[in-house]
């Protein structure tokens, strides 16, 4: 890894620079590093004030802010760092890179005037546009870790009319780098897929796809498609022509507004081979790309909202009713990088709740709390022991001692009331965290809030156990 890599500070190289990622992470890193140590806090008290994350301690809230204003230190760097514990992991794996963006609002006209850049409708409020790629296991969910993540401040003024630009020259651009990420960071995966929503549905995304990464995207545009009756039509209208192939019921997740609901779904699809658009494309892509359309529509009537109507494409190839139900189970993964998201903001770090003026400081600092977040989605996804994980994904393996001795105090008398996970595995890890996040081991799921919490406390006892071992 270059030496930059493991810049701190003042150019004083550092084998430990916010070490982590979710994958493997391991919290003991040298006490003089400002970005190990910031890091460490991130996971010891999940949160954005720098103050809190300082524990009232004076000095150690200047290493941080230092830190954070460092222009050596960039969020490049944080993410070959993660990536790299990610690349580890996935060897051998069937891997979805699931990719999306978010915006991140820090005010209005006095953000805005601070330097942040334009966000939200209208581009009224001042803010940070966060893109991270997620490295998840196709089978289990089983999240391993960051493949990458960016973090974007627009400037401000006038910019050309978009079809006169080059997709490198846009916004767009940041798909086809999570693509590359994903082709480069998991090369030892046995299956590469990138999952991703309607705003990555770009043509020369497909045209540029690297040979070891497949591609399963929502259809957001209804291009032209070649036809053996009259040489084109238009893809939607093939779509809803398209006669059924199968028909199952689905669980609906609840998501904000919405309960969770059984869906009956039917399900289409067909190979195509979209034509390039005729307007803004580079003229060295092809004329068209052979692709699978999947079809997804709910035929029953929901009580709330609208039924799905899920139009995907896909450079996999499509040839039975399985195939195509993998490639929605493929793409009803893509939820995982949403609750990522809630991590970071309402439901775990308040990212958006942070006290930091300086745009470049918040950089930063995003950066650092996405790289953390993992760890505490890894909990949540865990807990009910479907994706074995080891403990090792997101602890260090010191950690099971005390782990076990801290179980052992939380069980009761009844089966119900122990752990009942295997030692050694990220769900006996789990059930630790959650119960020391106040869940009683009875009602509900624990979320993201508990598992923040638990981990906060757990890496307090960390602390205490490690002065009383000190002062021995």
């Amino acid at each position: 890894m270059a030496d930059s890599l493991r810049r701190i500070d003042s150019g004083e190289a550092s084998d430990d620079y916010l070490r982590g990622g979710g994958t493997g992470a391991v919290w003991r890193p040298p006490p003089a590093k400002r970005g190990a140590l910031l890091q460490e806090a991130l996971v010891r008290r999940p949160g954005s004030c720098i103050r809190r994350l300082a524990q009232g301690d004076r000095a150690r809230q200047m290493q941080f802010s230092r830190f954070l204003h460092n222009g050596a230190v960039t969020v490049t760097e944080m993410a070959e760092t993660a990536a790299a514990r990610t690349a580890v992991v996935v060897a051998g794996r069937d891997v979805l890179a699931i990719q999306d963006s978010s915006e991140l609002v820090f005010g209005g006209k006095e953000a805005r005037a601070r330097g942040f850049g334009p966000i939200g409708r209208g581009g009224n409020l001042g803010g940070l546009l966060l893109h991270s790629v997620l490295a998840v296991d196709a089978v289990t969910g089983a999240l391993f870790g960051l493949v990458d993540v960016k973090v974007h401040n627009r400037r401000g003024g006038k910019v050309a009319a978009r079809r006169a630009r080059s997709t490198a020259d846009k916004e767009s651009q940041r798909w086809l780098d999570g693509m590359f990420s994903a082709s480069r960071v998991l090369h030892e995966a046995a299956r590469i897929t990138v999952v991703a929503d309607r705003e990555s549905d770009i043509y020369e995304e497909f045209a540029r796809r690297p040979a070891n990464v497949h591609l399963l995207t929502r259809i957001a545009q209804d291009r032209r498609i070649e036809a053996a009756v009259d040489g084109s039509t238009m893809l939607f209208a093939f779509s809803d022509r398209l006669p059924e192939q199968a028909r199952f019921v689905v669980t609906i997740p609840a998501a904000p507004g919405r309960r969770e609901r059984a869906a009956e779904l039917a399900l289409r699809y067909s190979t195509v081979a979209v034509r390039k658009p005729k307007n803004g494309a580079a003229p060295d892509l092809p004329n068209s790309i052979v692709l699978t359309l999947v079809d997804v529509t709910e035929t029953s009537v929901p009580e709330q909202g609208e039924p799905i109507h899920w139009r995907l494409i896909t450079t996999h190839t499509v040839d039975s009713p399985a195939k195509a139900r993998m490639m929605l189970d493929f793409y009803r993964r893509r939820w995982i990088i949403e609750d990522y998201f809630r991590t970071l903001k309402t439901a775990g770090f308040d990212i958006e709740a942070a006290e930091i003026q300086d745009p470049d400081a918040m950089v930063r600092l995003v950066a650092a709390v996405a790289v953390t977040g993992v760890t505490v989605l890894q909990l949540v996804r865990a807990r009910d022991g479907t994706t074995d994980q080891l403990l090792r994904d997101a602890f260090d393996p010191a950690d099971q001692p005390l782990l076990e001795t801290i179980s052992a105090t939380l069980e009761g008398k009844t089966q119900r009331q122990k752990n009942p996970h295997p030692k050694g595995t990220l769900a006996y890890a789990a059930w630790v965290i959650a119960r020391l996040g106040a869940w009683d081991g009875y009602y509900g799921k624990p979320g993201p809030k508990v598992m923040r919490i638990g981990l906060q406390e757990f890496h307090s006892i960390k602390y205490g156990f490690q002065l009383g071992l000190r002062d021995v």
